[in-house]
């Protein structure tokens, strides 16, 4: 079964690389969007300094300098699988301990507004990638909501927090498992969040993560909340990012 797969009595046969002589960075940055790793490409000092290697092609990686300190950034992919495998393999290229994930999820909560910032406490696992990282459970815990939180009170950005629904299947997020997660208090569903925890417990990283609460499925029929061509208030607003790069100098201290 898929909740034994956790094995800590023997070695991988396949060992991610790292590059001991790569560029250190305070923390590397995430993004799901490729509109975003454009906007950031054209508006930072950015330099390209290797690329993550997929089946379905290359992503590059880069190095940006800001306010005197250097930060990673790159675009993942979508799904537990393949992100998690780039924070396996991003030490290939770049030195660090502290990961920033953020992106669009949906929402499980009418009462959230779109667009609005959320810090998941503890991740459902509807994954199969967890699975090989921890012990089995419901939840893995996200342990840095707290480091989280405390930066959006103090840039005063609004916010709200709860359980998040990570799951491997979004067509089949289904009206019982919709009612049973969100009775169970998680307000947002995406497909990442407890595979990325769990791999950054495994290998001793720190990951800070917040999501944009963009689809609502709290509602008679799903809704994506936005108006054709809208970027705003999405995954793909480059507001995000700023808060990313934000949290990013702040956890550089702690």
């Amino acid at each position: 079964m898929i909740t034994e797969s956790f094995d800590s009595r023997s070695p991988a046969k396949i060992n991610p690389k790292i590059n001991y002589s790569a560029p250190n960075v305070e923390a590397v940055i995430f993004t799901f969007s490729h509109v975003i790793e454009k906007y950031v490409v054209e508006n930072y000092d950015c330099e390209k300094v290797g690329e993550l290697l997929m089946g379905h092609g290359s992503t590059p990686v880069y190095i940006l300098d800001h306010h005197g300190k250097k930060y990673g950034f790159y675009r993942t992919w979508v799904g537990a699988p393949a992100c998690a495998g780039t924070v396996e393999e991003i030490r290939t290229v770049l030195n660090t301990k502290k990961i920033i994930h953020f992106g669009g999820a949906g929402c499980l909560n009418k009462e959230i507004a779109r667009g609005k910032v959320m810090i998941p406490t503890e991740a459902y696992r509807d994954e199969g990638t967890s699975y090989h990282y921890a012990p089995a459970s419901d939840y893995i815990r996200i342990r840095n909501a707290p480091a989280v939180e405390a930066f959006m009170k103090k840039n005063g950005i609004p916010y709200v927090t709860g359980k998040t629904w990570t799951t491997d299947a979004f067509y089949r997020e289904t009206v019982n498992n919709f009612e049973k997660h969100r009775a169970d208090g998680c307000i947002s569903v995406e497909m990442e969040g407890s595979a990325v925890q769990a791999v950054c417990d495994f290998r001793g990283l720190e990951v800070y993560m917040f999501f944009t609460g963009g689809d609502l499925l709290d509602a008679p029929e799903w809704t994506n909340r936005k108006e054709k061509g809208q970027i705003r208030h999405t995954q793909h607003d480059s507001g995000h990012f700023e808060i990313a790069l934000a949290l990013a100098e702040y956890v550089t201290d702690l």
